[in-house]
């Protein structure tokens, strides 16, 4: 079955740099686009980046561009999330998820990965 198994978060101080990683399995990861999500407390969960199957095209939220960087290695079959540039208004749970077939509608989601920012 799909499973999508995140890691790599954790504290940091405010300016601080992480990477998530999202280890995958049950599928032929390298046909499908996948994302990283996030939601913070209170609020609803909002796309952060998303990275084609094939080409590798990039999109990001307005609120991470220039700071946070997605990636995907097919020979691992894993997604990364570079964050650099970390404030606290980018503390919540990030979570891997992937995509439907033909769509960009999130299909399958990971257990998340909790990313604190604070001093």
């Amino acid at each position: 079955q799909v499973q999508l198994v995140e890691s790599g978060g954790g504290l940091v101080q405010p300016g601080g740099s992480l990477r998530l990683s999202c280890a995958t399995s049950g599928f032929a990861f390298r046909n499908y686009a996948m994302a990283w999500y996030r939601q913070a407390p209170g609020k609803e969960r909002e796309s952060v980046a998303t990275i084609g199957p094939s080409d590798g095209s990039t999109d990001y939220a307005d609120s991470v561009k220039g700071r946070f960087t997605i990636s995907r290695d097919n020979t691992k079959n894993t997604v990364y999330l570079r964050m650099v540039g970390l404030r606290p208004e980018d503390t919540a749970m990030y979570y891997c998820c992937r995509f439907t077939p033909t769509s960009l509608a999130p299909a399958y989601w990971g257990q998340g990965t909790q990313v604190t920012v604070s001093s």
